[in-house]
């Protein structure tokens, strides 16, 4: 009887198997047609971004000088040279103090107690003079935590006829009184302001040139005016939620109408608080001082000399109801370099010399040629 082979059996009991695939040997070649584009794109892709994060919700103070204090009375007095350092601490800061100008106390002291009244309006007058697109002047209506919401009031003051008849149907018994008085403050400051651009003008390192000329009319900054009431002081952690909040409207706000200066002036004892991009500032100014900040107009002309800045008062008194502020925004009408001073033109006595020397030679020499032709 003829058996099967052992060694068949074997092979068909053996379960077989493929063997693994070989290692592909350095020297081989890759099989993507660039190894190095592929290579590129794995490390840009893969590639983890170094994260900078801030340590507070915005930047901290800054350690510096307090900004330059100008006697307005002395401005066309002050040499060149301290001139161009002034400049400079002005560009470092974003801001300057304005003392001796000229403007009654009183009728500082008036106009805000008076602006102070129109926050008093019933809510549902205030919310028919809201600000809106078609309406740029008005009551600001905040947005937001209600936290928030108590902490301060805005209102937007343009010289415009459109408002005044608004207001005075809403606000009959204040709001004619308020506008006689702010009219004149308001032109007063304009004359501080158009004195501080002068000022710098003469004494900027950069000469101050517009990004693209000067347009035929400028815009009405000059005359407009944020009047804002500040909230009651705080302290800790809900004082800077407060500030952080103030900061990112004032951010956002801060395009809405083109200046060169703002013109900030107060009631009360305050400290006043500046912001820029770097960090924020704080310093106590002169008692019925204006301060003057720097605008998005001025950092144009100036090729970024001057840096654009925010400014704030911050209270230290509790009587939020006298916690009253105003900006006024100024950008000069025409090019700075024809605004002059108003002083009266005067001729010196070795100049008035000299002209009448020149006018007996040109008596005689038209004399002699009189005669010749006779």
């Amino acid at each position: 009887m003829a058996a099967t082979p052992e060694p068949l059996q074997r092979i068909n009991a053996v379960d077989f198997r493929a063997p693994p695939p070989s290692p592909v040997a350095p020297g081989r070649q890759s099989p993507f047609a660039n190894d190095d584009v592929l290579t590129e794109y794995l490390q840009q892709s893969l590639r983890v971004p170094d994260l900078v994060l801030p340590d507070r919700a915005f930047p901290r103070q800054k350690s510096a000088q307090n900004p330059p204090r100008l006697d307005f009375e002395k401005l066309g007095s002050i040499e060149t040279e301290m001139g161009f350092r002034i400049c400079d601490l002005i560009a470092q800061i974003g801001c300057l103090e304005v003392i001796n100008h000229g403007i009654s106390p009183d009728l500082m002291g008036l106009v805000l107690f008076l602006a102070g009244g129109m926050f008093q309006i019933p809510p549902e007058r205030k919310k028919k003079a809201a600000r809106s697109p078609e309406r740029r002047y008005g009551f600001e209506e905040i947005h937001g935590e209600e936290e928030m919401r108590d902490q301060g009031e805005e209102f937007l003051w343009c010289d415009e006829e459109a408002m005044k008849l608004e207001m005075e149907g809403i606000w009959p018994f204040g709001f004619s009184n308020f506008s006689q008085e702010m009219r004149k403050l308001s032109k007063q400051m304009e004359e501080v302001g158009r004195r501080v651009m002068l000022f710098l003008q003469q004494h900027s390192s950069k000469k101050l040139l517009p990004e693209n000329g000067w347009p035929e009319e400028q815009e009405l900054a000059g005359k407009v005016c944020y009047i804002q009431k500040h909230g009651q002081k705080m302290g800790g952690e809900q004082s800077e939620n407060s500030l952080r909040y103030d900061v990112i409207r004032m951010l956002i706000k801060g395009s809405e109408f083109s200046h060169a200066l703002s013109l900030h002036v107060w009631s009360g004892t305050t400290d006043f608080h500046v912001y820029s991009k770097k960090g924020w500032v704080s310093f106590s100014p002169a008692r019925n001082s204006i301060v003057v900040t720097v605008g998005d107009k001025l950092q144009g002309w100036s090729g970024g000399q001057y840096k654009h800045v925010i400014g704030r008062p911050f209270f230290k008194g509790e009587n939020e109801k006298s916690n009253i502020s105003m900006a006024f925004l100024y950008s000069p009408p025409k090019f700075i370099n024809s605004i002059k001073e108003d002083e009266d033109f005067t001729i010196s006595i070795s100049q008035q010399f000299i002209l009448c020397v020149l006018l007996i030679l040109i008596y005689r020499f038209l004399i002699s040629i009189y005669h010749l032709f006779i």
